[in-house]
């Protein structure tokens, strides 16, 4: 019953779910409660307001599983990139044991020159956990890349729902209305930071805007 619910959480995404994929998502489901956040610091807001509509944060360099997919929607080569990070994660490293989750998984993104479409290529990373930073596990596939990322400042901003291209492009759009005419962020390049498993309908997500260096 697992399998075929996952399987019709991969047919929204228009993916085919691999058979081999069932003892990943048992292992994950059963360890579904332990995720380890991310570390980072949050930065003070300039402006007093009651609600703050978006945050700054700083995240310290560290060390991510990448893959790189350029599928024709950007829901397939998330749903691809992940499929492989669940098998890292849960057995196929070379400590052959479950890592551990943690969040937010991220999806950099990068817009066409007009700005009105994502390129295809997506790249979908996840944090190494503590007790492995030193000492990444090695993945068996070849296409998952241990890579140091440098330290991060990025502007963030909270929405909810299924992450397409549509709904990304118009959060980035949003987001820019919300910020005003700035030269501190890059325009080209994205984050969509991902909290939960695509099989909630209403999972939480953040679009982030990155810091000029």
């Amino acid at each position: 019953r697992l399998f075929a619910h996952w399987e019709a959480v991969a047919g929204t995404h228009r993916v085919t779910l691999p058979r081999d994929m069932a003892g990943p998502i048992v292992q994950m489901t059963r360890h579904g409660q332990a995720r380890e956040p991310v570390p980072y610091v949050t930065l003070p807001r300039r402006e007093e307001c009651e609600e703050a509509a978006y945050e700054e944060r700083r995240y310290p360099a560290g060390k991510w599983a990448c893959v790189t997919k350029g599928e024709p929607l950007y829901e397939q080569s998330i749903s691809m990139s992940f499929m492989k990070l669940m098998r890292y994660i849960c057995k196929e490293n070379s400590v052959g044991c479950h890592l551990g989750m943690t969040v937010p998984v991220l999806n950099e993104i990068h817009l066409t020159k007009e700005g009105t479409k994502l390129e295809r290529e997506v790249v979908t990373a996840y944090y190494i956990p503590g007790e492995f930073q030193q000492n990444p596990p090695v993945p068996m596939d070849p296409e998952i890349h241990i890579t140091e990322r440098a330290p991060l400042r990025v502007i963030t901003r909270v929405f909810y729902g299924m992450t397409t291209e549509e709904t990304i492009l118009r959060e980035i759009g949003l987001f820019w209305e919300l910020l005003g005419s700035t030269d501190t962020v890059l325009r080209e390049t994205y984050i969509v930071a991902a909290y939960e498993n695509p099989s909630i309908p209403q999972r939480r997500n953040e679009i982030w805007f990155i810091c000029r260096a």
